[in-house]
């Protein structure tokens, strides 16, 4: 049982703080992610913008419950189901041939959507964690 707990909390809190790292990040530079966005040519011009004004700030959030404890199943859920659609778009990119920054800390992030796709499995792999493991240990 007390492996299981570490394992919870460290899963918690690193994706928690990767996210709210990102969320950040992110916000701090809301038109360049936009660019960011728009490069992956699958939204109308107009959506980028407003994608980009508004995913930082619920990644700020869901990572900031995760860190707090609060709300964690939920949050893991979220942050699960949006690095799924990340993958998708990353696979979208790579079957299409684009060769773009990935954008996903940061807006002049120069991670390959192959690498980023490696990186998004192992987020995802944090995230079922955090959900399953949340309801076999205590807060």
């Amino acid at each position: 049982m007390r492996s299981k707990r570490i394992l919870y909390h460290g899963c918690r809190l690193f994706l928690g703080g990767l996210f709210l790292y990102a969320g950040i990040l992110k916000a701090n530079d809301v038109a360049a992610f936009a660019g960011n966005i728009a490069s992956y040519r699958i939204l109308p011009y107009a959506w980028n913008y407003l994608l980009a004004a508004i995913l930082p700030y619920v990644e700020v959030l869901a990572g900031g419950l995760l860190l707090t404890n609060n709300r964690v199943r939920a949050s893991a859920f979220l942050l699960g189901a949006l690095t799924l659609l990340f993958m998708a778009v990353l696979m979208s990119a790579i079957y299409r041939g684009l060769e773009i920054d990935c954008g996903c800390f940061h807006p002049a992030d120069r991670t390959t959507p192959l690498a980023a796709l490696g990186r998004d499995a192992g987020i995802l792999l944090l995230a079922i964690l955090t959900y399953r493991l949340r309801g076999k240990t205590s807060p």
